[in-house]
């Protein structure tokens, strides 16, 4: 598929449907750094984060919002990462697996071939840590980042490239500009009235529209 072919047989709301991209990854505070830099990443290179965190509503199942996600994004990617307990009496979370295997569903099974398209990156902080925890499936072109933000940038630009998409910024370049975004973010959001706590922990949803005033989409 050529990045910016026209999907006239999709319906409107996968329009976007090329350039948007499933996330898939561990939800708590220590991961939250790597989060922001793989949405900073995604959006410096002409893409649209889809995650789950992007929305809130009581009432809406959470499966079927995954399920609709995983469908409208031509690309995903899924961070492993927390397959493995950290400590004694800790269970592994099986969520991140199970949307994986959601989407490598929708991939080979769905009855429109457009699917057959889709492009997957599987994430790990260790590396061969999914190869030992899900032996079925052989991930050998797992990217893996150590718990580094920076790493795990390159990881996702690199992917990106690897993927056809020749035109964007070396990764050292991103990393560049994500701290410096970073760094004007604190400042001009001190000057608005957050807390050092509120921007430390900023909602995801809030988090991606400061990014597109970044790159003048608001």
């Amino acid at each position: 598929m050529i990045a910016d072919e026209p999907l006239q047989h999709l319906p409107l709301k996968m329009s976007n449907f090329n350039k948007n991209v499933f996330i898939n990854c561990p939800y708590d505070d220590e991961y939250l750094p790597l989060l922001k830099s793989m949405i900073f990443t995604i959006k410096s290179c002409g893409f649209n984060p889809r995650i789950a965190l992007e929305r809130f509503n009581s009432a809406e199942v959470r499966y079927q919002k995954i399920k609709q996600l995983i469908e409208e994004s031509c690309y995903s990617i899924h961070d492993l990462s927390r397959i493995k307990a950290a400590k004694a009496g800790d269970y592994f979370r099986l969520n991140m697996a199970l949307e994986l295997g959601m989407d490598i569903g929708c991939r080979d099974f769905h009855p429109d071939p457009i699917f057959r398209e889709k492009k997957l990156l599987v994430l790990e902080e260790e590396r061969y840590s999914v190869q030992r925890g899900l032996s079925d499936i052989s991930f050998g072109d797992c990217k893996f980042h150590d718990g580094s933000e920076e790493k795990l940038m390159k990881c996702v630009r690199d992917w990106f490239y690897e993927s056809g998409n020749k035109k964007i910024k070396p990764a050292s370049a991103i990393w560049d500009e994500f701290n410096e975004f970073m760094s004007n973010l604190f400042v001009d959001k001190t000057a608005q009235g957050y807390s050092h706590e509120e921007i430390d922990q900023i909602l995801v949803p809030e988090y991606i529209d400061w990014i597109d005033e970044r790159f003048g989409e608001k």
